[in-house]
């Protein structure tokens, strides 16, 4: 899609749907076609029929609800991840896993001297902060001995089975269902082990709270919340579900990618490390002109020291522009209507909005497009510019804008600083790394690195 934009120079396409099929696509990268769909006129251009219907494993969470029940979930979802109880949650947790399984893991492999795969580390990391904060579980999937888990390994499944249902006829990949072969089969097994664990939280929760224990995760606030819609099992199940795929495929997905640039640009991560030595050294009152005294225990910084870094925060933006987590969307016609490149849209067609690609684009991002440079987030006054905001679509835009936000820059935030404060890392040459055909934005593979510690 990257390749087609670039060529035609402008921000919008035309494609046939397969054969046997009367589907027609337009793709996007257009900055004013993405508002124009998420924001401007948002309410004719809902998720559609198809989406639901390939992702079926949602159920009726909020990523695949259109209209009234969409609304009620983000109302709910909203209010609890506002609530100042779940964003202290979400620093404890996420230092917790810092503290008891990052750090000691890298700690293990630079003892060792062993290779690893740098990208499982950080799906095993998201992993566990989002069974912490969404579940209120401790999985520990992020151990020195990087044990099997099952719900992981079912969500990776039928991701992957979903995955596919986008790229063959819909009439193949529902008669392969009928027959429970291929990948089809693989989709159903994941989705009982899905049901299985999720299941088991819930009971575990309900449990808890009649006896009169209090959380703060997601799972007790909506069993909590007075909204009937949670009262049922199989709902509650989906809407977990949902936010737990999204908040844990996000986070590995961004962490990834930027710490691959990060070292890739010393003079980036030597900037991030000023940033962080600065921290350190007012918080431990020794700031001089040789250097900082470091003592050899690892250091967690905490999330609020994390807040003001504006490169650090300007680096982050910078890699999600790059590499989205979520490149692609799909969105349904309802009215037919024109976007504002021009491009007439009607009933029946599916568009499909590439923000990989319009991260990429010289005409939107200028000809220095393709290079990492946080910089560009940043005024001459030293602090972040808003106008590069406005056609940053990473985090969707309008209504269904993601809540998670601030959440993710949190917990990555802290990943981060804690990995490259502590670390460094050294890429493994010649080893390949390019984007993994994924719903998610993935390295199809892996990320092979030595772990030196400092």
């Amino acid at each position: 899609m990257t390749e087609i934009f670039s060529s035609l120079g402008k921000g919008s396409f035309f494609v046939d749907g397969g054969f046997f099929s009367n589907l027609r696509y337009i793709v996007t990268c257009h900055p004013q076609n993405l508002e124009y769909i998420l924001k401007t006129n948002f309410d004719n251009f809902p998720k559609g029929s198809d989406f639901n219907e390939v992702f079926d494993l949602l159920g009726d969470g909020i990523f695949n609800a259109d209209n009234e029940l969409w609304r009620s979930q983000r109302k709910v979802a909203h209010g609890c991840f506002s609530s100042a109880n779940f964003r202290n949650l979400v620093a404890k947790s996420t230092r917790k896993v810092i503290e008891d399984q990052l750090v000691p893991f890298f700690a293990h492999v630079a003892k060792e001297g062993t290779i690893i795969d740098l990208q499982d580390v950080c799906k095993r990391f998201a992993f566990d902060s989002n069974m912490g904060t969404i579940l209120g579980g401790d999985e520990k999937y992020l151990s020195i001995g990087l044990p099997v888990n099952e719900l992981a390994d079912a969500v990776d499944d039928a991701q992957e089975a979903i995955f596919y249902r986008h790229v063959i006829p819909k009439l193949l990949w529902k008669f392969l269902r009928l027959l429970s072969v291929g990948r089809e089969r693989k989709l159903a097994r994941a989705w009982k082990s899905v049901d299985v664990s999720l299941g088991k939280y819930i009971s575990q929760t309900r449990e808890n709270l009649l006896r009169g224990v209090e959380t703060s995760d997601l799972l007790s606030m909506h069993i909590k919340s007075q909204d009937e819609l949670f009262r049922d099992d199989k709902f509650l199940r989906d809407a977990m579900l949902n936010l737990f795929i999204a908040g844990r495929d996000t986070i590995a997905s961004g962490l990834i990618w930027f710490l691959w640039l990060v070292v890739k640009t010393p003079r980036v991560q030597a900037k991030i490390l000023y940033e962080l030595e600065l921290i350190f050294s007012k918080k431990n009152n020794e700031l001089q002109c040789g250097g900082i005294p470091r003592t050899k225990t690892p250091v967690v910084f905490d999330s609020e020291d994390l807040k003001g870094l504006v490169y650090l925060h300007a680096a982050l933006c910078e890699s999600l522009r790059l590499y989205p987590p979520l490149p692609l969307n799909s969105k349904a016609v309802l009215k037919e209507d024109v976007l504002p490149d021009g491009t007439r849209v009607k009933p029946g067609m599916q568009i499909i909005l590439s923000f990989y690609s319009e991260g990429k684009m010289p005409w939107i991002w200028g000809e220095d497009s393709l290079e990492f440079k946080p910089e560009r987030w940043i005024n001459e006054e030293g602090k972040l510019k808003h106008e590069p905001f406005s056609k940053f679509f990473v985090f969707n835009a309008g209504p269904r804008t993601c809540i998670g936000k601030d959440i993710s820059f949190t917990q990555m935030k802290a990943a981060v600083a804690a990995i490259l404060f502590n670390f460094s890392i050294e890429l493994v040459e010649h080893h390949p790394v390019c984007p993994k055909p994924f719903i998610n934005l993935h390295m199809k593979y892996g990320l092979l690195v030595r772990i030196i510690e400092k």
